[in-house]
């Protein structure tokens, strides 16, 4: 099987993890501030605040911007569920917006239909890799005094306009292990707002700068030192796998742009992809996706609801109709498409999903007879 994603831990991630293990310093220390300075020099941003996962980055951003209870964030439904669930971490409330025709990121139009006295923030998401249209979504969030917080989560050294996604406002990364780079958990808050990082320091540490004055009540998301000393063998290679990743979805889209009833992941004007994800939108998905998984390829649905369907959404009484957000959970169809996969990997690939797509035909043409 060619799996979907593909971790490479290789001899430096090993012998960092090993220095740790001698050093004695295993908690957050010297390692975990070199991984932010060298992150925030990285994405181009001032300031770099290093917790443990994407999801307390994105929640500890939004309390260190002031986001609290009765305030509104607009974010996209068609996400991963941490997206919003971390609005509701602050008691806001997420209020979701669609995402552009042909797509997968908020559509700034819908933005602004949004916008009511109680919107405080915008939390775009750079999903599968691929930036938002950032002028749009920035021109809005200062024409209406909007705090902008980006999840990048997926998104680790994507540019628009030549600019790194963390250069725009506060944005937020995730470590996870199926990342473009991992710390096997983990997560990064950058900022050029020396107050905002100031905060989320102090949030992430029982509310305190000085050991033992609790200024806030806060967490203890702090991140560890085995984590930074992976991170800091992973950022070294960011670019060159980036670079891989680019050219194994060129050769994809090549490839399968040719095959009937395929739409290759777009790449927005003005942006570097970093494809987290290679994403295709695929008529008869559900027919299509276990053929291709049978011929041993590894292949997945990100995601298969938008949030706003999600059982635990429903009960909050959402019941809005996005339907680019809900056609694109029907149509989309993830491949392999990390740094390890070889030429012969990539050949499968595409073969796979041809002869996929030629059986959910020939069944579609059969059963209209």
């Amino acid at each position: 099987m060619i799996p979907i994603s593909h971790p490479l831990i290789e001899d430096e991630e090993k012998a960092a993890v090993l220095a740790v293990l001698g050093s004695g310093q295993l908690a957050h220390g010297p390692r975990v501030r070199e991984f932010e300075e060298r992150f925030a020099e990285f994405v181009g941003a001032a300031h770099a605040v290093a917790v443990t996962s994407g999801t307390s980055s994105l929640h500890l951003a939004l309390l260190a911007h002031g986001i609290a209870p009765g305030d509104e964030v607009i974010t996209p439904s068609f996400s991963f569920v941490a997206s919003a669930n971390c609005a509701l971490f602050v008691g806001a409330r997420p209020v979701f917006a669609d995402i552009e025709p042909g797509a997968f990121t908020l559509d700034p139009s819908d933005i602004e239909a949004r916008i009511t006295p109680r919107t405080r923030a915008i939390l775009p998401v750079h999903l599968f890799g691929q930036t938002c249209d950032l002028d749009a979504i920035t021109a809005i969030a200062r024409a209406h005094d909007l705090v902008l917080i980006q999840d990048a989560c997926q998104a680790h050294g994507a540019t628009f306009r030549g600019r790194p996604v963390g250069a725009f406002g506060t944005a937020c990364f995730s470590f996870y292990a199926t990342k473009n780079m991992t710390t096997g958990e983990g997560g990064m808050i950058v900022t050029n707002d020396a107050g905002v990082a100031e905060l989320a320091r102090m949030l992430r540490d029982h509310g305190s700068r000085q050991r033992y004055v609790h200024e806030m009540l806060g967490y203890n998301l702090r991140m560890t030192e085995f984590q930074a000393a992976i991170g800091l063998a992973q950022l070294s290679k960011l670019e060159r796998w980036n670079a891989k990743r680019h050219a194994n979805a060129a050769f994809l889209t090549r490839h399968l742009q040719a095959v009937p009833g395929v739409v290759a992941p777009p790449i927005r004007p003005g942006a570097q992809h970093v494809f987290h994800q290679y994403t295709i939108r695929v008529q008869h998905r559900d027919q299509v996706l276990p053929v291709v998984v049978e011929q041993g390829v590894g292949a997945g649905v990100y995601y298969p609801a938008p949030i706003h369907r999600q059982p635990s959404y429903q009960r909050l009484g959402y019941d809005e109709h996005l339907a680019e957000s809900e056609r694109a959970s029907r149509e989309v169809m993830s491949l392999p498409v990390h740094p390890s996969l070889s030429q012969d990997d990539l050949d499968r690939v595409v073969e796979a999903v041809a002869a996929a797509v030629e059986s959910a035909r020939s069944a579609q043409v059969g059963a209209a007879r």
